[in-house]
């Protein structure tokens, strides 16, 4: 799998935050973010976020 560099604006608040969270979990900063964004994926989708999207014409409820 190919990872993909974007650059991420964060309050350096929230930044000391996750860098404690991911010194507990043996994870980098970069690795927390990206378990915590595929565990979000996992909850939202209530699947395996690598699976892709669900099927196709899937509509979406309005927000």
């Amino acid at each position: 799998m190919a990872r993909k560099a974007f650059l991420l604006r964060i309050d350096p608040r929230l930044h000391e935050q996750l860098e404690r969270w991911a010194q507990d979990e043996l994870r980098s900063v970069n690795g927390q973010i990206e378990y915590l964004l595929r565990q979000a994926v996992f909850k939202r989708t209530s699947r395996d976020p690598e699976a892709g999207p669900r099927g196709k014409g899937r509509k979406r409820g309005k927000a």
